[in-house]
């Protein structure tokens, strides 16, 4: 039996105009709700951001924001993992100085940071992911904050993978590069992960991994969907997470989610 449903956001719940079914959501979620069933919107994103999307739901679902990074339930930080100062600094400067990337957030508890001179083009792009962000002169000079991912925009295919194999070897145990699709990477600390925050919810629930169902587009769902045999990688997905889950879940244009957490509710 299904206790717990963990979903993605973009290129998962959401469709590709960043929308979804409100009214088939709504629905759903009420029955979800009757039955008592956990829902947990896990997603490389900004706490601030999901929560906009689904507002006045804080008290019923569970947030892993910024690829597990951090974990919010009713407005609150349950669980969070930070880069120690030093590092933060040493990364920027690797990624700015050695591999000439601009398109940066720096994410914070607060709010997220990018340089003042960031192109309009950009901002639009990160608004779909980032509620709350602030323009600085200095990225490195962001201070009275926690940091816990710094997400880069890289548009060339092959550059993405440069810098993700130069950082990884450069900074070896210190972080961690994952790839979340629309030319993303973030950079966050190697223990973090969507899977390590959903099982420690599944732990302080009492809840056994088999009782969750969980649904992923991309690589920095791959932990996420390793966790339990009801695991379902979206209809157009990362080769890698096809190769992890269980079942494929249709588009996420065609409501795919709701269609098969729908089926599950009939059981």
């Amino acid at each position: 039996m299904i206790k717990a449903i963990a979903v993605d956001k973009d290129g998962t719940f959401l469709r590709s105009d960043h929308t979804f079914d409100e009214a088939h959501f709504e629905k759903i979620f009420n029955e979800l709700m009757a039955k008592n069933l956990k829902f947990i919107v896990a997603s490389g994103n900004q706490y601030a951001q999901l929560r906009s999307i689904f507002s006045g739901k804080e008290e019923a679902i569970t947030y892993v924001a910024e690829n597990g990074a951090v974990t919010y339930f009713n407005d609150e930080i349950i669980a969070s993992h930070y880069f120690e100062r030093e590092l933060i600094l040493d990364l920027l400067h690797t990624i700015i100085h050695d591999y000439k990337v601009n398109d940066i957030v720096l994410s914070g508890i607060k709010s997220a940071y990018i340089n003042q001179d960031s192109s309009e083009e950009f901002i639009e792009f990160i608004k779909h992911y980032y509620y709350d962000i602030e323009k600085v002169a200095d990225l490195k000079q962001v201070g009275n904050d926690y940091f816990v991912k710094v997400a880069l925009r890289i548009k060339d295919e092959f550059k993405v993978k440069e810098v993700i194999a130069g950082l990884e070897e450069t900074f070896a145990g210190e972080v961690r590069a994952v790839t979340s699709g629309n030319d993303s990477v973030d950079l966050i600390l190697p223990e973090v992960n969507k899977g390590v925050a959903i099982q420690t919810l599944l732990t302080q629930w009492g809840l056994k991994n088999n009782e969750l169902l969980a649904f992923g587009d991309a690589n920095n769902d791959l932990e996420m969907l390793a966790l339990t045999e009801h695991s379902y990688a979206m209809e157009h997905c990362s080769s890698e997470l096809a190769k992890v889950a269980k079942y494929r879940a249709p588009s996420n244009d065609e409501s795919g989610v709701l269609q098969v957490i729908e089926t599950y509710l009939k059981r």
